[in-house]
């Protein structure tokens, strides 16, 4: 049984289209796609016995190829990146324990991220799947409000129980604070982090699930398995002094190029 990491990328995005050809300059300068940035991410994560991109379209194949990468040809009626991952999952057969997505437009995650998920989801035998949150300092909490301020869809935030197991996802800001915090300090809000561990079963089944008003008003796949009454197993997970963004605008290159640099990242 193996753990294997699918990176979906498709070219027609609402938001941005050709988004995983986008191009970010590092700190050396030098420029290299979205897509491969996220290749080479999933390539520092301990426990992976295998990596692809699946893609619907032939031009982020035929750059994922000439980087290295391994492609999955998946069709173009995948909505969202689960779908597509399941569509995956029907061409690498049974011999599957877990399927981690590793969304294309995150290449600041950490390989701790996904080992933890990983870790999680193999020690919670009731969860459909799991997915990384990560606790919002005041800088962080910020930036969400200024995009939503904005009118932009920028990062999104996810509220768990007492267990773990998550109570809802949104591209709001929840909970609602009005406090205002220092850079550094802690809040109560939590990012989620476009990261997922699935069980076989649940990939296989979602896209067989109907879509439900809360996916459909949020635009958030997750929701999904928790309108199916599915459990999700929300793992906390540390920075450990990493930035981390997600690329959801064009308005976001800058501020993930910034972050490169600052990480010495090439």
């Amino acid at each position: 049984m193996s753990v294997v990491c699918v990176i979906p990328a498709r070219y027609a995005s609402t938001r941005y289209p050709g988004k995983p050809l986008a191009m970010l300059t590092g700190a050396t300068g030098q420029s290299t796609s979205l897509i491969e940035r996220s290749w080479r991410a999933a390539q520092d994560v301990t426990g992976l016995d295998a990596i692809y991109v699946a893609t619907d379209d032939d031009r982020i194949a035929e750059a994922a190829r000439g980087f290295g990468a391994d492609v999955l040809m998946t069709s173009s009626e995948a909505r969202n990146g689960t779908e597509r991952c399941a569509e995956a999952l029907e061409i690498l057969g049974d011999d599957v324990e877990i399927v981690v997505n590793l969304q294309g437009d995150a290449p600041l995650t950490p390989p701790w991220f996904l080992e933890q998920l990983i870790d999680g989801l193999r020690g919670d035998a009731q969860a459909a799947l799991a997915t990384p949150i990560l606790r919002c300092d005041g800088e962080t909490l910020t930036a969400f409000k200024a995009d939503r301020a904005a009118g932009r869809v920028g990062g999104t935030t996810a509220v768990a129980d007492s267990k773990m197991r998550a109570l809802y996802f949104s591209k709001e800001v929840v909970p609602f604070t009005a406090e205002t915090y220092a850079d550094e300090a802690e809040t109560p809000v939590f990012h989620h982090v476009g990261v997922y561990a699935y069980r076989p079963w649940a990939l296989r089944a979602y896209p067989h699930w109907s879509i439900g008003p809360l996916e459909t008003l949020e635009g958030l796949e997750q929701l999904r398995f928790l309108e199916a009454g599915h459990p999700v197993l929300c793992v906390e997970v540390e920075a450990r002094g990493a930035k981390f963004w997600e690329l959801n605008n064009p308005e976001d290159i800058p501020r993930i190029e910034a972050m490169l640099r600052e990480m010495g990242a090439p």
